[in-house]
């Protein structure tokens, strides 16, 4: 658990350009704070002590404003950027070095007591607002846009966005990057792309009617009548 906790904190720094020192961290971080209540419930409740595992959890929730079940599975380097409304269900399962921003939900779709919330594999960052609701996978170093809906499989490498998500990118090959990020200014936007798509369409069509338009009113004109000449 410690060297987990050691990752988390690191992961911090590499994250966050606005943290300035440890102290900052240890005093001023809820979503370290939050890891930490959840490392320890996560503790208690493999030795099968769940109601002092759930009682760590609610007071991490208390006190951070983010709820992680203490049976959700997370791995090292894991950060919650800002944190507040963060849910993590039950059998949510994280690897390693992934990201989250605040109001994020691995939620589940089934009351049955069973795999019923997400499976984010390693280097996946989830935009502020997304919401990936589901017994499915999220491929290593996915990218999930802020306020998107996820409701199915995502291949590995891709990029989704909208409600529902729609996968907007995919590299055929692992992209290396130096460190996770999440600019929303250079993501696609489907919804815009669907627009213009249509408003060409609609050019098109307006042409097309106003060249009908003009043939239809070269027929309907009268035909001059030839006048023969007359012999004197």
């Amino acid at each position: 658990m410690l060297a987990q906790l050691k990752d988390d904190f690191k992961a911090v720094f590499e994250r966050d350009p606005a943290v300035r020192s440890v102290a900052e961290i240890i005093f001023c971080y809820p979503g370290f704070h939050a890891i930490l209540f959840y490392r320890l419930g996560h503790a208690l409740w493999t030795r099968k002590l769940y109601f002092l595992g759930r009682l760590v959890s609610h007071l991490g929730r208390f006190f951070t404003g983010i709820e992680i079940h203490p049976g959700a599975r997370i791995g090292r380097g894991f950060f919650i950027d800002h944190g507040m409304g963060v849910v993590i269900g039950e059998t949510a399962e994280i690897g390693d070095n992934c990201t989250l921003y605040h109001g994020v939900t691995l939620g589940g779709t089934s009351w049955a007591k069973e795999k019923r919330h997400p499976t984010l594999k390693d280097n996946v960052v989830v935009g502020a607002g997304a919401k990936i609701l589901g017994p499915f996978s999220v491929g290593e170093d996915c990218r999930i846009g802020a306020n998107s809906v996820v409701v199915k499989e995502v291949p590995p490498h891709s990029t989704v966005v909208g409600v529902p998500g729609r996968v907007v990118m995919t590299a055929g090959v692992k992209q290396e990057a130096e460190r996770a990020d999440l600019e929303h200014g250079r993501l696609p936007d489907p919804q815009a792309k669907a627009i213009s798509c249509l408003f060409e369409q609609v050019v098109s069509l307006e042409k097309k009617v106003k060249e009908l338009t003009q043939e239809i009113e070269t027929l309907r004109r009268p035909t001059p009548k030839k006048r023969g000449r007359t012999r004197e």
